[in-house]
């Protein structure tokens, strides 16, 4: 199981930032429902569909 722990902040403009802890992928969004989207997005993109992250965390 691969497992990816994300830090999830309020941005100062607006919004919501997400950045993977030992990775190097980062997403942001305007509500946290549309993070969480984009956060399984960029997943994907990153490690490619045969390689999804079984289990992603957010903090």
């Amino acid at each position: 199981m691969t497992e990816i722990h994300f830090i999830v902040e309020e941005a100062p403009e607006g919004g919501f930032v997400a950045r993977a802890v030992g990775a190097d992928i980062f997403t942001e969004a305007d509500d946290l429902p549309g993070l969480h989207e984009q956060v399984r997005d960029a997943v994907r993109c990153h490690f490619g569909e045969d390689k999804e992250a079984t289990l992603i965390r957010r903090r």
